[in-house]
């Protein structure tokens, strides 16, 4: 189903209008479509639905499409990441009948008499455009999950405190079978009950190289954004899923856990033996011990150095030593910005202040090798600050891994972010 040129024309021409709008089509939107069919909100976030950015995701990713309708590529990747995470959610074709319905419909709202017959028809073949090839996507991961395309039931077999707000879950399938193997990187949905009634499900990346008994995610408390008076300090809007994992579950406990999933991994199916630099910050952590300690198994001699960054103590500290210690090849640099009593120099970190890459020496992360790989972790904005220093430096951004969840907005301005003036 693909449109005219006129039609083309009529869908770019509505674009601005509709951009100006986002927010209005955004609210109508998903209000409309969530009372009408309340069943949805089991897949869609909760917190993201109150702040506004999910809506203000997927209508990004509809009015970007349009507007770049006879030249998709740079869509691709951002397109990828969509169905990913639809996978890991259990999305379905018949979501996409109810989703262009009210989506249409919000934004023959903004329109209003500019929405003609004819602009109404080009529209909905632009989104049935985009939507059969999300579905066709989705339906070729689906067929690799090999059966695994809903949710799968694990126990929680142990918990283990990585630091004062960070903590490992060893999850068990319940029906004993071996799971799948997953590239370094990846992650899984987990699906939990919360007060409201409704299910929720959260990304949680594996912190562990594959197993065929059990997966291991690794979780950090979400206080919040705080408030601080004369008084006291509040938190406002928490971490939902993740405080109820860390405050809630215990040993025994049963999770919903979906196939794993995620387009930022590391292929050890390609036998490149080029250097790897692993960036990570906070809870950023969490793939690059997968990432590690899978390269280290497959390829021991492989050179790896990794920059990490925390505020106090570094989640799989210990593990990390011994890593160091085995592995010649295998070399990290760590910033602390909080030292604690207990902090040496040169033993549990190297530098006192948060990461930058200008006091690490080139040879560390192998800016003078032409195809050393980088994966970077962490938030958002250090994400685009790491990039662009690697950028600057001569590092091509073909180069560069990035661990993105959003599809939207946010994601187009960070492309920008990281490319301009470099």
């Amino acid at each position: 189903m693909s449109l005219t040129y006129q039609q083309q024309k009529l869908v770019k021409a509505t674009v601005p209008a509709l951009r100006e709008h986002g927010e209005k089509i955004s609210s109508t939107f998903y209000k409309t479509m969530l009372s009408e069919h309340p069943e949805l909100n089991d897949y869609f976030n909760a917190v993201n639905q109150k702040n506004g950015r999910q809506p203000r995701a997927l209508t990004a990713v509809i009015l970007n499409f349009a507007a770049n309708i006879s030249n998709i590529s740079e869509l691709i990747p951002k397109l990828e990441r969509m169905c990913n995470k639809h996978c890991s959610l259990g999305i379905r074709p018949e979501h996409y009948e109810v989703v262009g319905q009210y989506l249409i419909q919000a934004f023959g709202e903004v329109l209003g008499p500019a929405m003609t017959p004819e602009v109404l028809v080009a529209w909905t073949k632009a989104y049935w455009m985009l939507a059969k090839m999300l579905i066709g996507r989705e339906q070729q991961m689906y067929k690799d999950f090999e059966g695994w395309t809903s949710w799968r039931k694990f126990n929680i077999d142990r918990i283990v405190s990585e630091s004062d707000d960070i903590y490992s879950f060893y999850l068990v399938p319940q029906d004993g079978k071996r799971l799948p193997a997953f590239l370094p990187g990846q992650y899984v949905s987990v699906q939990i009950q919360v007060p409201e009634g409704n299910l929720q499900s959260r990304q949680y990346s594996l912190s562990e190289a594959w197993r065929e008994d059990y997966y291991r995610i690794t979780v950090k408390r979400d206080e919040g954004s705080a408030y601080s008076n004369s008084v006291s300090k509040s938190y406002f809007n928490p971490g939902l899923v993740s405080n109820i994992l860390i405050d809630q579950m215990t040993v025994g406990m049963v999770l919903n856990v979906s196939h794993p999933a995620g387009e930022f991994f590391l292929d050890l199916n390609n036998s490149s033996n080029v250097p790897l630099v692993l960036i990570s910050a906070g809870v950023g952590i969490t793939p690059m011990v997968a990432i590690a300690n899978a390269v280290l198994k497959s390829q021991p001699d492989r050179q790896i150095s990794w920059v990490h960054g925390s505020r106090k103590a570094v989640p799989f500290e210990q593990h990390i030593t011994q890593l160091r210690k085995n592995h010649p090849n295998f070399r990290t640099t760590i910033f602390k910005s909080q030292l604690a009593q207990s902090d040496t120099a040169s033993v549990t970190y190297d530098h006192n202040t948060r990461i930058d890459l200008a006091k690490i020496s080139p040879e560390d992360v192998f800016l003078h090798h032409g195809g050393a790989e980088y994966f970077i972790c962490g938030p958002e904005d250090f994400m685009i600050e790491m990039s662009r220093n690697l950028i600057s430096r001569g590092v091509l951004a073909s180069r560069i891994k990035l661990e993105l969840f959003t599809t939207g907005d946010l994601a187009l301005k960070f492309n920008k972010k990281v490319m301009h003036n470099v």
